[in-house]
């Protein structure tokens, strides 16, 4: 019993050093451990690019292609293309059984040969009515003849010509026959209307073509040179899209390449899905490398707004100071940012007192590091779409002391915003704390991460 006592003993007393010395785990570096994961998240500002986009699904279609049809009857007896060929405008592609349009020209050419037989005879006839008249007419001066002979003379010469006449007159309709039954005997050749890649084929060797009220379909020739992608575009969308606007687009095969165009045209007749209100945008790509094909699916991204080489800092950072939602333009009221004022339209003013920065552009042509490409943006609207805003960062010091940082923003998407004043290229912003090892939104700011690499305050 002595034994089962002590080893009870030993046990309990294990027990409480290991309560003890987990109570003291936590009183000295349980603080520190959420010290250590609450660091605040530092992005270091730098110049890149940043664009604002609307994106939509599309596919692709040939610019221009034809569907060619049978205009006559009969059995397809050969094919001379197959799927994926280039055809050149003219070339030979399919024949038809010529031969019932074969035996309607023979039958033509010999009723216009017989006619024409008769139109000999009936000329013959004519002169010799002619001369009847003119004998006529020498025997009535010398009085040897009757009136009645000469009037029946005149009348031959009228019968004559009637039937000369209508004899030509059928002749020529008999050619204009030939000439349809030629044109009919021509369409048994079926020839390429354009140059272009066989796309389609519709009708196999062997089948029977009726062309009596519709022209069947025997191929899809299509220009692959230039491809046409029709984007789906949503109702809330469509009234920031306009024609002449910057456009591009990948596809799932594309290994992230990308297609740059211009909006070509808005069609006005949306296509309604599931209650979905859809407008089709239209856009041309050239296609020389024969990269895109007919039907691929692209993911379109219309440009509303972008710069180049400007600085750019993390939406995560910017505490905007107007009234105007993050990423929408110009609305509301604003309050005074560096040596200017934001309008209610969120267009920049400069202050006319004697410290004020003046031109926008000039002012960041004097400062050394700061948006170098803001003065190009500003004398090219279309470069840019988005009115300066106000906004405030947290700036941090080389010795690790923190500032607030008035800033101006240009462009701005829901990751990254270009600062047009207020920071240079290397400050370092909060742009977030880090907890559990992982980065978070700061408190109170809008947007998301940033791709440039982080480090933990002090380091």
């Amino acid at each position: 019993m002595s034994k089962k006592k002590k080893s009870k003993g030993g046990y309990g007393f294990l027990v409480v050093v290991l309560l003890f010395v987990g109570g003291a785990y936590t009183v000295f570096f349980g603080d520190k451990a959420s010290i250590i994961e609450s660091q605040p998240l530092l992005v270091t500002i730098e110049i890149g690019s940043i664009e604002n986009t609307i994106a939509a699904a599309g596919s692709l279609k040939p610019s221009n292609y034809v569907d060619v049809g049978a205009q006559v009857s009969g059995q397809l007896q050969r094919l001379y293309v197959d799927i994926g060929d280039y055809v050149e405008e003219g070339a030979l592609l399919a024949k038809i059984d010529a031969r019932v349009q074969e035996a309607r020209v023979n039958a033509s050419r010999a009723s216009i040969e017989a006619l024409e037989a008769q139109l000999s005879a009936r000329e013959a006839a004519l002169k010799l009515a002619r001369l009847n008249v003119q004998r006529q007419e020498r025997l009535r001066e010398s009085d040897v003849t009757s009136e009645f002979e000469f009037d029946t003379a005149l009348n031959q010469v009228a019968a004559s010509e009637s039937s000369l006449f209508q004899l030509q007159k059928q002749i020529e309709q008999s050619e204009a026959s030939l000439e349809t039954d030629e044109t009919q005997l021509e369409f048994t050749r079926i020839y390429a209307p354009m140059s272009g890649t066989v796309v389609a084929i519709e009708m196999e060797e062997g089948r029977t073509l009726n062309a009596v009220q519709m022209a069947p379909t025997i191929l899809r020739i299509a220009d692959l040179g230039t491809m046409t992608v029709e984007a789906e575009i949503s109702e809330a969308d469509i009234g920031d899209i306009k024609a002449g606007m910057n456009v591009y687009f990948t596809t799932l095969g594309g290994r992230q390449r990308r297609w740059f165009s211009k909006v070509r045209q808005i069609l006005p007749t949306p296509v309604v899905e599931n209650n979905v209100v859809l407008y089709t945008g239209l856009f041309d790509i050239e296609n020389q490398d024969a990269a895109l094909l007919p039907e691929m699916t692209a993911q379109v991204y219309f440009v509303t707004a972008s710069a180049q080489d400007v600085l750019i800092v993390p939406m995560g950072a910017l505490t905007f100071l107007d009234r105007a939602a993050p990423g929408r333009r110009g609305a509301g009221l604003a309050s005074e940012s560096i040596g200017g004022q934001v309008g209610r339209q969120g267009q920049y003013q400069v202050n006319q007192s004697p410290t004020a920065l003046g031109d926008p552009s000039e002012a960041v042509a004097r400062r050394p590091g700061v948006n170098a490409g803001y003065a190009q943006r500003m004398n090219s609207p279309t470069q840019g779409g988005s009115a300066a805003r106000p906004a405030q960062v947290t700036l941090v010091s080389v010795d690790g002391s923190q500032r607030e940082q008035k800033v101006l923003v240009g462009v701005n998407s829901r990751i990254s915003a270009e600062v047009l004043e207020g920071l240079k290229a290397g400050d370092k912003v909060i742009a977030g704390v880090l907890q559990n090892g992982r980065a978070a939104a700061a408190g109170g700011r809008s947007g998301g991460g940033f791709g440039s690499p982080t480090r933990r305050l002090g380091q």
